[in-house]
């Protein structure tokens, strides 16, 4: 019994002389299955390591760099494994659907010919940035003795720019009660700009229901558009109002302007308008008094009545003595 405890110690997978021949048969077939589902792993990690051994492979350490507009930015593409000492490298640009090059035969090409220089061995460095430089930028690699020969990794460069004064439109006067709407753009920022409002240097709130302090009011702002809307103005809406456009970058706003609510003067305006009633009037009156004493009679009409019309044919003569006319007939040839 000792003898069989250190055997079994000693050597675990000895064969066990209490076993039966079926229960070797089946630990025998067990091993044989474990090692057939090992074998399809083994092959496939094997023929993975073999492929990528000495291929081509590139990384970046900022994918999607954002800088300011004129400052400089580096698009990083690193190889990190290749066989091949001296690869061809390209960079690409890619931008409203069209694809130009920007490295290429090594050397800079396009818009970006003067400010970009290959850094290191593969990465682009970009001085004096635009927002037209805003794009895709594809790295591309050939190495023609690796493997695999081809890699590439797309860099996704965003150049912001800060928000210039926007054109601010505001009306001089509006009558109490009337809508009103105050209009702010600005075109240049990049991300786009979002708008606030400013009444006598105090900010507005977006809606004025929202503010007990402007409460009495009745206005929206649209921070996407920029617009100012009064469904109804009161005097307390008086003021000097500007815009202000702002982004990541930074901020820009417009001259003040002066906004004027006044008050609608019904009295006056039924009185003035009694006036022009009663000046019509008058004028009328005038007018057909004027025409039945005969002063808009022509000359023309006054000779018409002291010289009748003469038939063709008859001539009129007038004898000295006795102050009439008498006609003769004559036919004229």
């Amino acid at each position: 019994m000792r003898a069989h405890a250190g055997e079994s110690l000693a050597a675990p997978h000895a064969r066990d002389p209490s076993a039966s021949p079926d229960d070797m048969a089946l630990r025998r077939r067990r091993r044989g299955l474990l090692l057939c589902a090992r074998l399809p792993d083994f092959f496939l990690m094997l023929l993975f390591r073999g492929c990528l051994i000495g291929a081509v492979n590139l990384k970046s350490s900022n994918r999607y760099p954002v800088v300011q507009e004129f400052e400089s930015v580096e698009l990083s593409c690193i190889i990190t494994d290749s066989q091949t000492r001296e690869p061809r490298i390209e960079w690409k640009k890619i931008k409203d659907a069209q694809t130009t090059y920007v490295f290429f035969n090594n050397r800079i090409q396009g818009d970006l010919a003067g400010r970009a220089e290959l850094l290191g061995k593969t990465s682009l460095q970009i001085w004096n940035a635009t927002r037209r430089d805003s794009a895709l930028y594809r790295c591309e690699v050939v190495a023609q003795d690796d493997p695999k020969e081809m890699d590439e990794i797309v860099i996704d460069l965003t150049v912001q720019v800060k928000p210039v004064p926007p054109v601010c439109t505001v009306p001089k006067a509006v009558p109490v009660g009337k809508m009103a709407t105050l209009h702010c753009q600005e075109k240049e920022g990049f991300p786009q700009p979002h708008y606030s409002w400013y009444r006598n240097d105090a900010p507005l709130p977006r809606d004025s229901r929202a503010n007990p302090r402007f409460q009495n009011s009745s206005f929206l702002i649209d921070s996407k558009t920029g617009t100012l809307v009064f469904s109804a103005v009161r005097k307390e809406d008086s003021g000097q109002y500007y815009c202000m456009a702002s982004n990541d970058v930074g901020s820009a706003k417009c001259e003040a302007q002066e906004m004027e609510v006044y008050d609608l003067n019904v009295g006056g305006i039924i009185g003035g308008v009694l006036v022009v009633l009663a000046v019509l009037a008058l004028t009328t009156v005038g007018i057909c008094c004027a025409y039945r004493r005969g002063y808009f009679i022509h000359k023309q009409d006054e000779e018409s009545f002291k010289n009748p019309g003469r038939p063709d044919g008859v001539n009129y003569i007038r004898t000295d003595e006795e102050g009439d006319f008498r006609h003769k007939s004559s036919f004229v040839i």
